[in-house]
């Protein structure tokens, strides 16, 4: 089957809401022979008759109403499109938003709680690392990436990234793990649950490394919320922000141990600058960090 032809397409709508040739024809100031014609090409095109003649009326035959339901959100879809390059819409499209896969569930939540209140548009989320979801958003397949690192340079996009909120890195877990007098004797004894590339273990690294200490690491994992699910668990003591455990902390199921790693976690919302961005991003952003400058950081 050849393309549609998307001006046969309104004359049959047409046709479909009058019910008569004759009356679609005047509406449309074309002579009635000539649509009637129109009609008959793109019935040929779909390989089905769309109207049956009851009376001196045009009636939808099954087919007829299968396409004008797609004709009304062909026509939809492209009023959207219009209005959308207008910056004239009333609705949104989905905000579509990348989050780096060791970020805190409950700060992407924190992130979208503003969004999610309203019913002014729906959310569409990705995870993954970093490198994929930049590049998703230099595609335009994504409006904003959350992420704990800075866009590397290298790129031949300029990324701006405004940081959102940073949050000191404690040791969190069940309160019987946590009996020790000293940083470096928690450290050498309990087994730790830590995420694996990230400013959080680098951080980490250089800590042990002037501790002069191996610690036992129970666990390397890529996902804040397995990390949460297992410092809940009792399986090792999480190296992390409190938000990530903000309800197990607040239950006292999960307890903070006393000692300062002085690592800090930023937390970046990562865009590229366009003519057309989502029109709920703005009001997010400033929402989390209302004084906080923007910064670019070009990738050349």
């Amino acid at each position: 089957m050849g393309q549609l032809n998307y001006h046969h397409l309104r004359y049959f709508r047409e046709v479909a809401i009058e019910g008569h040739m004759g009356r679609a024809a005047a509406r449309l100031n074309v002579s009635q022979s000539a649509l009637s014609i129109q009609i008959r090409q793109l019935e040929a095109r779909l390989g089905h008759d769309l109207f049956d003649r009851v009376g001196r009326s045009l009636v939808l035959t099954e087919a007829g109403r299968i396409a004008l339901d797609h004709a009304y959100r062909i026509f939809t879809a492209g009023d959207d499109l219009l209005a959308t390059l207008r910056q004239s819409s009333t609705t949104s499209p989905p905000l579509r938003v990348g989050a780096l896969s060791t970020l805190s569930r409950n700060f992407q939540l924190q992130f979208l709680r503003p969004l999610l209140a309203t019913a002014e548009c729906n959310v569409v989320l990705k995870s993954g690392n970093t490198k994929t979801l930049l590049a998703d958003l230099e595609t335009l397949a994504l409006d904003v990436v959350l992420t704990t690192e800075m866009p590397q340079s290298g790129s031949t996009s300029a990324f701006a990234a405004q940081k959102l909120s940073e949050q000191p890195v404690g040791i969190h877990g069940r309160p019987e793990r946590l009996n020790y007098g000293s940083l470096t004797s928690l450290l050498s004894n309990e087994p730790l649950i830590l995420p694996t590339e990230s400013v959080i273990r680098a951080g980490f690294e250089n800590l042990i490394a002037q501790l002069d200490i191996r610690p036992r690491i129970a666990a390397n994992v890529d996902d804040m919320a397995m990390v949460r699910l297992l410092a809940r668990e009792g399986a090792g003591l999480a190296i992390t922000p409190a938000v990530v455990l903000a309800d197990e902390i607040a239950s006292g199921t999960v307890k903070t141990a006393p000692f300062d790693l002085e690592i800090m976690e930023p937390f970046f919302a990562v865009t590229l600058p366009r003519k057309f961005p989502h029109p709920a991003l703005r009001d997010l952003v400033q929402a989390r960090l209302p004084d906080a400058p923007e910064k670019s950081y070009s990738g050349s």
